[in-house]
């Protein structure tokens, strides 16, 4: 079972003073895969504190995938993208360029977005939108692709297009 991380990056909703929808989304999506939520957090806009939480679900906690959402746009407070390159390993820019590709058939805002995706060792790490709508069209779009490349990635698959591994 793949042990998946939801940071929600919102100054507001660490305050409580707004409700986050994104997140608990990304869950019950996550949860519809057959996949465990194991950490759940809302964080403020604080690019040294994402990069810290970050760092310790994948260091110590060795979680498969961490989703973020929100904190991908042009305000100032909008450090999510780059708390994640922070930390990254390696890129993989195909996930984000198919969330800003299909949110593009809906409005023409999505090429606002600076949302990433990176590698952390064996961890996937994707940065989300903060709208609850924009989440789910994006997980719509690359949740296909994910449990092969999270297969890959912890070397439980062989590569894509070749035969399986046997046992």
């Amino acid at each position: 079972m793949m042990r998946i991380g939801i940071i929600t990056a919102s100054d507001k909703g660490a305050r409580s003073e707004r409700e986050d929808l994104s997140g608990p989304a990304l869950k019950e999506l996550v949860e519809e895969m057959a996949w465990e939520v194991v950490e759940y957090v809302i964080l403020p806009d604080d690019q040294a504190l994402l990069e810290k939480t970050m760092r310790r679900w994948v260091d110590e906690l060795g979680l498969d995938l961490i989703f973020t959402t929100g904190g991908t746009g042009f305000s100032l407070r909008d450090v999510t993208p780059e708390a994640t390159l922070a930390v990254a390993d390696r890129f993989v820019p195909g996930i984000a360029e198919v969330m800003r590709q299909e949110s593009l058939k809906v409005t023409p805002k999505a090429m606002l977005s600076r949302a990433v995706a990176v590698l952390r060792k064996q961890t996937l790490i994707i940065n989300m939108p903060g709208s609850l709508k924009a989440v789910r069209e994006c997980f719509a779009a690359i949740s296909p692709a994910l449990p092969h490349g999270l297969q890959i990635l912890k070397g439980e698959a062989s590569e894509c297009g070749s035969p399986p591994k046997s046992n």
